[in-house]
């Protein structure tokens, strides 16, 4: 039983963390009706279907397909480094940080593997995802906390730009060095395969399913038909695809739901947070965000403040800092713990360390705007 345990630690790390964290916060909010609120359906249901789209078109070789035509174009690794870092950073404007994630990640360590780049894996991997979490800041639907105070404050566009935009330049400006000196100029050798997708017309049913999750992020679609559709297509398609889905990627996040929901309805925290943000509402939103990751923090201090412009940067510079500061990281994380050989204290500690110098960069940046 001990060994179980042992090994489930081992290979969950962060679902056994997550859990400890809402045991904690439990014993201090004991459960009641009003946890049913904590959960983000919406949010939930996103992430299953886009897992279950993503695993499809990995199945049928489209990962494998489109690494072949891109590496077949670009053999130079200073100019396919920086497309990788930027392909999440832009995507993630339109179809959210967690989105452009889960379609970049799973590609991006298939074409490094394929490339023998493997001691690039870890770089790029937190370089994506400071690159989905910073430039998913752009738009109101690139994150749900964009989303979230662009309604709860009735901004305008142009108001939201004003707060948003110039550390999206200075975001990309550093992402583009950043990424420059990942790969080295000359590729490795090797030898190229042709590769082609198997059941390649499925890869127009599963574009039209994520099509589908993204009229659900417009929120043109409910998520409750989304989930339908998506699950009863791939089970008509490939049901034993649903068996594999990283159901424990959910799991993380309803514990992490439950964090942020016990500790903001705790009236000392409460207290203590609208005191702080009377001093500094944008340094109180980034330390918020470290703890209970930056959109239940965005909901949770907007009700303290009328700061909007400080709360919203607040909250975007503060999905930097630890894995927890956005769920979006966790996908990232989860994604590399799953792969053969992978070396989790490594990748946290070049993780933190990205993270920290990205975060003091902008901190020192928003402080001349």
């Amino acid at each position: 039983m001990r060994n179980k345990i042992t090994e489930f630690i081992k290979k969950e790390a962060v679902l056994a963390v997550s859990v400890i964290c809402a045991l904690i916060t439990v014993v201090f909010m004991p459960p009641d009706q009003e946890y049913g609120s904590y959960i983000d359906w919406h949010v939930l249901c996103l992430l299953l279907c886009l897992m279950a789209v993503v695993e499809g078109v990995k199945r049928i070789g489209a990962f494998r397909s489109m690494t072949y035509q891109i590496l077949k174009k670009i053999n130079n690794g200073r100019i396919l480094a920086i497309t990788m870092v930027m392909l999440p950073f832009f995507s993630a404007m339109l179809v959210t940080n967690d989105v452009a994630l889960l379609v970049f990640v799973p590609f991006t360590m298939a074409l490094l593997d394929k490339i023998g780049c493997h001691f690039a894996v870890i770089p790029m991997l937190v370089l994506q995802t400071i690159g989905a979490n910073l430039g998913s800041m752009a738009t109101p639907v690139g994150n749900p906390q964009n989303l979230f105070l662009y309604s709860a404050f009735g901004l305008s566009m142009s108001e939201f730009l004003q707060a948003t935009l110039s550390l999206t330049l200075v975001s990309l400006a550093g992402l583009l060095a950043a990424s420059f000196f990942l790969l080295p100029a000359k590729l490795p050798p090797m030898a190229l395969e042709k590769e082609e997708m198997e059941n390649g017309n499925r890869l127009w049913i599963y574009g039209g399913l994520f099509v589908v999750c993204l009229l659900t992020v417009f929120h043109m679609i409910p998520a409750v038909w989304m989930t339908i559709i998506v699950i009863a297509v791939i089970f008509i398609l490939d049901k034993k695809l649903l068996k594999d889905l990283d159901i424990s990627l959910l799991a993380t996040f309803i514990c992490f739901f439950i964090v942020s929901g016990n500790l903001g309805r705790m009236e000392e925290i409460k207290v203590f947070l609208q005191g702080l943000l009377e001093k500094n509402t944008l340094l109180t939103s980034i330390a918020t965000s470290q703890v209970i990751s930056n959109v239940p923090a965005a909901v949770l201090l907007s009700g303290f403040t009328e700061d909007w412009m400080g709360l919203l940067r607040g909250v975007n510079i503060g999905g930097l800092g630890t894995p927890i500061a956005s769920l979006a990281s966790l996908i990232t994380l989860k994604l590399y713990l799953r792969r053969k050989n992978a070396e989790g204290i490594r990748f946290l500690i070049v993780f933190l360390i990205a993270n920290i110098i990205g975060l003091g960069i902008l901190i020192a940046i928003n402080s001349r705007l």
